[in-house]
């Protein structure tokens, strides 16, 4: 039995979705939830990936489930949430994770790019939250969202106008979610991301250049890229009730970037 501060971090019986979960950042954050204890919804486009990611934690005796979906279609998204509640029993923690990154110089952004861009990493992620803060409501126990933002919502890359834009809209988004939903005991907050080896499309590969990683370690304090599993840390204590009073925050996990 749990007791004390450790018993503050323990999932059980919490359930919870986490998007973009087949690979990547969202399956060692999903993969992290399940080891404290929560039962987890796999939601990816790529419906293999989040079924080879739910079986990964069924083999390890964690209960989850996987569903493709994407999250440009509000169907998608209230199958999605409606699937975790009605599998599970309810649904106490959305993790909003997925999302896409291109890179162009600013005048050089085609309409399309910028559309899909924002369509991606901001609309679809108002539509995943606001349908598990309608069914959160509906509860009437309250729960926890959680963004995957990015330091590039704080500091500026070049190249990287349309993500920086949607990213900040996502900090500024879970901000006034915060306010709105806080008198639900609905908490909103963000992991903001530093560099780190990443999946989403578009960027496979694009971070793992000896030149890079050399510039990289030089601009972080720590000295180093982040790791995919450095997320779960804060992501737990969000999910959690040791974060019970916490919300409408941006936490960036970055070794240091931000200051520098």
């Amino acid at each position: 039995m749990q007791t004390g501060t450790s018993k503050l971090f323990d999932l059980s019986g919490r359930n919870a979705i986490v998007t973009g979960s087949g690979r990547g950042l969202g399956r060692a954050m999903a993969r992290g939830l399940a080891e404290a204890g929560a039962s987890v919804v796999i939601g990816d486009l790529d419906g293999e990936s989040a079924r080879d990611a739910a079986k990964e934690l069924q083999t390890v005796g964690r209960r989850a489930i996987a569903v493709a979906f994407d999250a440009r279609k509000r169907a998608d998204v209230e199958r999605l949430v409606a699937t975790a509640t009605e599998t599970l029993g309810g649904l106490d923690i959305m993790v909003v994770n997925h999302g896409i990154a291109t890179t162009a110089k600013a005048e050089d952004i085609a309409a399309e790019a910028w559309s899909e861009t924002i369509d991606v990493n901001l609309t679809s992620a108002f539509t995943c939250a606001q349908e598990a803060g309608k069914q959160m409501i509906r509860q009437g126990r309250g729960g926890s969202i959680i963004f995957t933002g990015s330091i590039n919502s704080l500091a500026v890359f070049p190249l990287f106008t349309s993500y920086g834009v949607t990213k900040a809209g996502i900090d500024q988004l879970a901000r006034q979610l915060a306010v709105e939903w806080g008198p639900h005991k609905i908490r909103v907050n963000v992991i903001a991301p530093g560099w780190m080896s990443t999946y989403m499309r578009g960027r496979e590969g694009a971070y793992e250049s000896p030149e890079l990683l050399k510039s990289i370690a030089s601009l972080t304090p720590l000295g180093r890229k982040c790791n995919p599993e450095e997320l779960v840390g804060p992501l737990v204590f969000f999910a959690s009730d040791a974060a019970s009073f916490v919300t409408g925050h941006v936490v960036p996990v970055d070794g240091g970037w931000c200051l520098r």
